[in-house]
This record gives structure tokens, C-alpha cells and sequence, in this order.
């Protein structure tokens, strides 16, 4: 897998969660799915950080997220 897809599928995951965290958490259930989540987007987020270390920032992010979508698309 390549470290931009990971680095993207981990965040799109990590956001996707939050709003399931919060609905377990307003229903007073307990979130294990969404524990779940976290922890494979947090999984993907550290092998990117490991394969590529120094190559992702905060500036770098939107390069990241526009060279994923440009190869997935035809």
C-alpha cells in the first residue's frame, strides 16, 4: 500500500469516526466500533508516518489528499 493512500484512508477514517463517538457517547453506549475506527485509522496513520518520516506536515496535507484523488481517479 502506499503511504499517501494510507495517509489519506487514516484520516478520512479518523473524521469519518468522530461523529459516531458522539452519538454512542449522547446515547450513553459504549463506542466500540467506533474505538475500532481509531484505532485501524491510527494504525494507517503511523505506517505512513514510518514509511515516509519528515514527509508529512500540515502544508503538505492538501498535496497529499490531490495526489491520492488524481491517481484513483481515471
Amino acid at each position: 500500500m502506499n503511504s499517501d493512500l494510507a495517509m489519506v484512508v487514516g484520516i478520512v477514517l479518523a473524521v469519518l469516526s468522530i461523529p459516531s463517538i458522539l452519538s454512542a457517547v449522547t446515547d450513553r453506549r459504549s463506542p466500540r466500533a467506533s474505538a475500532i475506527t481509531i484505532l485501524i485509522a491510527a494504525g494507517l496513520i503511523v505506517f505512513a508516518l514510518q514509511k515516509n518520516p519528515g514527509r508529512y506536515s500540515f502544508e503538505t496535507l492538501p498535496d497529499v489528499f490531490v495526489s491520492v484523488a488524481a491517481d484513483l481517479l481515471p
